[in-house]
């Protein structure tokens, strides 16, 4: 890593300009569950990177989710070490929502929309930065590869292997997931699992013969009870029953009910042990059964010597162009950084622009961050050597 480059004509950076990009791509809804939505933002994606020159590999989506784009400049050997950054395209709100519950509007300095924070703006940036960078007749010193996936807030099931695959062969990766607390970037995130559980009971008629019913739902509400309980603030686990579902009518014991589980662990140690304990719950009553399946969806993202080093670089980028770069204890939001990490590659995350309201019907940006934490995205890719 080096800070001897010339910086680029930063002066010429908009903050408006960068924000009308970032609403083009915000005003395509983009569930995770749709893929034929998502791609048409992957369509818009595409477009704008190959106006650049830019090579674009699309790989097509399956299980349900949408395609995933790879974006490098050509003429550069794949396998040479370079700059991995990661985006994602899709966001947690249904459609419907930009024109209803979470409006698309400007108050002064603050912007809404719905995936404006998490992470369209982040995404754009990076793609301005470099935009900006060719326009200026300059080029990053290291080949920059850029990945936006269709799925990663459902866990980036189908993507994991290409960010993993691309990140073996990255010297740095950094992720434009949006910043936290006023505009600090992330150096560890909790670690991820997600468990599906599955009680069966014996129905019967509610009023006719209720004795003889076993009522998996009455079993669901005293495992949730138990589950939550797992939850450990000062080692910081926590363990949410998110979704639940069961029964088929009012007057009859219920003879299903599924509940979808959330466990965060800020260790792997942590994540083997509360793992094994999700995956070995008994049911109360033994004339029910219990299946639970899942384990860890994301390791945790633990702060190595890599990341912090690749930290300070950033935090000297950010002086250059005139503001202060800080980090974050650690997050309990997981990101795709999380597999880059457990790889041992040095990741920086929170890249993407200052607001807050992440997966809210509050998401919103600050429009005065565009424009400087731009500069600083053209300044990583001016120095990182």
């Amino acid at each position: 890593m080096s800070g001897e480059t010339t910086l680029s004509n930063a002066p010429e950076i908009d903050g408006e300009e960068i924000l009308a990009g970032i609403l083009d791509w915000v005003e395509e809804e983009t569930p995770s569950d749709d893929a034929a939505a998502v791609n048409l933002l992957a369509d818009q994606v595409q477009s704008l990177y190959q106006g650049l020159g830019m090579e674009v590999e699309r790989t097509p989506g399956r299980d349900g989710f949408g395609d995933h784009l790879r974006v490098r400049a050509p003429g550069h050997d794949p396998d040479e070490p370079g700059i991995l950054v990661l985006s994602h395209m899709d966001t947690v709100h249904p459609h419907g929502t930009k024109d209803a519950a979470l409006e698309i509007r400007r108050e002064g300095d603050v912007m809404y929309g719905p995936g404006i924070y998490d992470m369209k703006s982040g995404a754009y940036l990076a793609y301005y930065a470099y935009r900006h960078m060719l326009r200026s007749g300059t080029r990053p010193r290291l080949p920059v590869t850029f990945i936006l996936v269709s799925e990663e807030e459902a866990g980036s099931p189908t993507s994991q292997a290409l960010i993993e695959e691309k990140a073996r062969k990255a010297k740095y990766v950094l992720v434009t997931e949006p910043a936290r607390d006023g505009g600090k970037v992330v150096t560890a995130r909790k670690g991820v699992a997600r468990f599906e559980l599955k009680i069966t009971g014996r129905p019967s008629h509610s009023g006719v013969n209720h004795e003889a019913g076993r009522s998996a739902i009455r079993e669901l509400a005293r495992q949730i009870l138990d589950i939550e309980a797992m939850t450990d603030f000062a080692r910081g686990v926590t363990t949410n029953v998110g979704l639940i579902s069961g029964g088929t009518g009012v007057n009859v014991v219920p003879r299903d009910a599924t509940a979808e589980i959330d466990m965060r662990v800020a260790t792997a140690e942590d994540g083997e042990r509360f793992c094994e304990k999700m995956l070995s719950i008994k049911p109360h009553d033994p004339d029910v059964t219990l299946g639970i399946t899942g384990g860890m969806n994301r390791p945790p993202f633990e702060a190595s010597e890599g990341t912090m080093a690749l930290f300070e670089h950033a935090r000297a980028c950010a002086a250059d162009v005139g503001f202060a770069l800080d980090t974050v204890p650690m997050t309990g939001g997981g990101s795709d950084g999380n597999f880059t990490t457990a790889l041992g590659e040095p990741t920086l995350d929170g890249l993407g622009a200052d607001g807050k309201g992440t997966h809210t019907l509050e998401e919103q940006i600050y429009v005065s961050s565009l424009e400087p934490r731009a500069r600083m995205w053209v300044r990583l890719f001016e120095t990182l050597e």
